[in-house]
Order: C-alpha cells, then structure tokens, then sequence
C-alpha cells in the first residue's frame, strides 16, 4: 500500500507530499501522518522550512475525505494534536511553511493551504470552501482564517457560496505570493523555502511568533505587546549568537555562519 504522505529532505528543506489518488483527501490517517511530518519539522535542529504539496496535476487536495465520513467516520473525529491534516491548530511551529498548490484547494484543502505561511500557486489552481454546499461550516481552519487574510466581503462571498477563485485572483488579493506555471511550481517554492533557509534560524522564530501573537491586535497594543509580552523566540534572537553574526558578516563581506543560539 502506498504511502499517503511522502517526505523528502534537500539542504534544510522538508518536502511534504500528499498522495491519495484521486483527489489526496484526508481521513484521520492522514491527517495524524501529516502531523507527524510538520511534527518531524519542529523537533529537527537541522530542517528550517516545509514545502507542502500534493501529488498528480488535478488536486492538491479535496478536503476532508466524505467516504470515509459516509463510512462512518465522524465529521468531529480527532484529527490529530495539530488539527485537522496536522497543520489547522498547530499554532506554535516556528518554522515556516510554503504550500505548493498544484491544483484544487476545495474544503480543507484549502483549509490546509491557509494554515501554511506562504503559498504559491500553479496558474491552474483554484481555491474554494466548499462546506455550505455539503450543509457543514469550514469553521476554524476557513471562517476564522479567511477574513483574516482577504477583504471581508470577498471572504464572506466565498464562504457563503462555496465559489471557486482561480489561481491569479488569489494572487491579486494576496493570498497567493506567486503563480507560475505547474511545471515550475515546486521549484519555484522551493527556491523560496531556500531563501528562508538562507535566514537566521531564531530570527526566522521571531518573525513568526511575533506576527501570531500581534496580528490581532492594534498598532499600539501591539508594540507594547513586543516590549513586555511573553515573546521567548523573539527575546533569544535579540541576545542570540547569530545577532552578532549578522553585522559582522556584513562588514567582514562574507556569507554568516548561523549557529541558531
């Protein structure tokens, strides 16, 4: 039996594979082994970012897998500490995640597509929430991220409708960083998962933990949030090893050796 998910490491770089023919939809199995790959990210010193993306050229993913929920499988089953495909509540990775959308992001696929930090897109792709047309809510993986990354309305309409947005739609409300032709794709993401790399490692923390913990929040609120909140990756990174690096390096006219202390 084929592997759902299939992993492959380059220079610091994860790539994670989702491959269930026809449409890589995702029943708990899944979803629990996908958590293990974002896991396997998180715990290893010597990988830094992943790129996720689905195999086949028709979708990156459809979702939550309805056989399996039409064979019983509960539509609130436990998908995993990280939610549902591993990624929705796994709130607290640090290190970046690039999706590569093939193709069809419908439901949770796009669901998953949200959850990662940057996306880049292959002209053919399309995004939708297809849940009100199955009489469902994409709840915290779609109704509470989207409005968070689109204009309201046009957030709304996709969640009220369940319509279709193309790839360089995506692209032009900024929900895609790049679109490319499919052929392209994955070296395109992975170029910029190894611009990542190519990073401080605890700068790359800071970034994400200081846009997770003050995305909320008002401009003000939020810079004194950064004085005096609870931001330990970001309070590392000021007083880290590789701070001094930096501007040594510059100065010095040579590429920085990161250490990650």
């Amino acid at each position: 039996m084929r592997d759902a998910v299939r992993t492959e490491v380059d220079g610091g770089v994860l790539t994670v594979t989702l491959d269930r023919p026809k449409a890589n939809a995702i029943d708990v199995a899944t979803s629990h082994a996908l958590y293990e790959a974002f896991d396997r990210l998180r715990r290893d010193d010597t990988l830094r970012v992943a790129v996720l993306t689905g195999a086949g050229e028709r979708f990156f993913s459809a979702g939550w897998d309805l056989k399996a929920a039409a064979e019983g499988e509960a539509i609130d089953a436990d998908h995993g500490p990280g939610g549902f495909a591993g990624l929705t509540e796994f709130f607290d990775l640090d290190k970046p995640v690039v999706a590569a959308v093939n193709g069809l992001a419908l439901g949770g696929g796009f669901e998953l597509a949200l959850a990662a930090d940057l996306v880049v897109a292959a002209e053919p792709a399309e995004f939708a929430l297809t849940e009100v047309t199955l009489g469902m809510v994409a709840d915290s993986g779609g109704a509470l991220r989207l409005p968070r990354r689109l204009p309201p309305a046009i957030a709304t309409e996709l969640l009220l409708t369940g319509r279709r947005m193309p790839a360089a739609e995506a692209a032009h409300w900024g929900l895609a960083n790049r679109v490319v032709p499919a052929a392209e794709l994955l070296d395109e993401a992975r170029a910029l998962a190894h611009r990542i790399v190519a990073a401080a490692p605890l700068a790359v923390a800071a970034v994400k933990e200081i846009t997770r913990q003050t995305a909320h929040l008002d401009l003000a609120t939020a810079y004194h949030h950064l004085r005096t909140g609870d931001l330990p990756a970001y309070r590392a990174m000021l007083t880290s090893t590789d701070a001094q690096e930096g501007p040594r390096a510059f100065a010095e006219k040579r590429p920085p050796r990161w250490m990650g202390r």
